[in-house]
C-alpha cells in the first residue's frame, strides 16, 4: 500500500504533519486528498500543539499544472479554490500552536499552508514565493491576505506581483518568518519548540489565539471587549489552579500543565 503523501504522527500532545510526495511535494490530487484528510484528523483528535514538516530536498515546488489543466471553467475552478481557502481558514481555527517548518525551497500551495500557522520557522536555506502570476494566476489558497497581514499590504503586493523568491532573512526583517534557525539540526530544533509548546498551557494559548483573532476583526477595542471572559475562563482550568498552587509551593517556573 502506497503511504499517503500527507500523514500526522502523534507525540504524546504533539501532532506531527509530515509532507511526503517525492521527488519535490507538488500539490496533486492525492496530496489534496491527504492533505483534507489531515486536517480532519487534527480537528478530531484536538493535539496540544502540531508541527507542520517536509521530507526531500524541499518543502514544495509548487503544484502539478495538471490540476489546472482539468478544470472546466471558472465555476470548477473556484470550487476547488474555495476548498483550499476553506483547509486555511482550518488549520488557522486549530485551539493550539500551530508551528511551520520550512528546510528548503517553499513555494506556492506550501507557502499559503504555512502562511496558515501560527509561527513559521526556517532554515537558512530556506526561500519562499507565491509564484501564481508566472502561470497567469493569483494565489487562491488564502496567501495573499495571510502575508498582507504579516507584513502589510504593500509587502505582500511585492511578493505576489513579483512572483520572485524570497530568502529566510528578507522574509524574517518583514515578519513574515518569526525565526530563522541553522540548517544543521533544524529539524530537531523545530521539533523541540513545538513540544515545548505541546506541554505549555494548552486552554491559555487556546485563549492567546482567539485575542489575536478578535484584534485582526476589530482592533483593540475589539480585543479588549473579549479579554476580560477569555482570560476569567482560565480560572476553571486545572492547568491554571496547578500552576498557581505550583507557584506557592515551589517558586516560577515549575508547574506541569497537561491541557485541561
Amino acid at each position: 500500500m502506497t503511504p499517503a503523501p500527507v500523514r500526522v504522527d502523534h507525540d504524546g500532545g504533539l501532532a506531527v504533519v509530515t509532507i511526503d510526495s517525492p521527488p519535490l511535494n507538488l500539490f496533486d490530487d492525492a496530496v489534496r486528498t491527504a492533505l483534507s484528510a489531515a486536517v480532519d484528523e487534527l480537528e478530531h483528535r484536538t493535539p496540544r500543539a502540531v508541527l507542520v514538516r517536509a521530507e526531500g530536498a524541499v518543502v514544495s515546488g509548487g503544484v502539478d499544472v495538471r490540476v489546472f489543466e482539468r478544470l472546466d471553467g471558472p465555476n470548477e475552478a473556484a470550487a476547488l479554490f474555495g476548498e483550499l481557502v476553506a483547509i486555511s481558514r482550518r488549520v488557522a481555527a486549530l485551539p493550539c500552536p500551530t508551528v511551520f517548518a520550512a528546510h528548503g525551497l517553499c513555494l506556492t500551495w506550501a507557502f499559503e499552508l504555512a502562511l496558515a500557522c501560527d509561527l513559521i520557522l526556517a532554515s537558512e536555506e530556506a526561500s519562499f514565493g507565491l509564484i501564481e502570476a508566472t502561470v497567469g494566476l493569483t494565489p487562491a489558497m488564502g496567501g495573499t491576505q495571510r502575508l498582507a497581514e504579516r507584513a502589510g499590504s504593500g509587502r505582500a503586493r511585492e511578493l505576489v506581483l513579483t512572483a520572485e523568491r524570497f530568502d529566510a532573512a528578507t522574509l524574517h526583517d518583514w515578519g513574515v518568518v518569526n525565526r530563522v534557525l541553522p540548517g544543521d539540526g533544524f529539524d530537531a530544533a523545530a521539533r523541540d519548540l513545538a513540544t515545548r509548546l505541546a506541554t505549555g498551557p494548552t486552554r491559555a494559548h487556546a485563549a492567546t489565539k482567539q485575542v489575536v483573532e478578535h484584534y485582526l476583526r476589530g482592533g483593540v477595542d475589539a480585543a479588549d471587549e473579549h479579554v476580560p471572559a477569555l482570560a476569567g475562563e482560565l480560572f476553571a482550568t486545572a492547568d491554571l489552579r496547578g500552576a498557581l498552587d505550583s507557584f506557592l509551593r515551589e517558586g516560577h517556573g515549575r508547574a506541569r500543565f497537561e491541557g485541561r
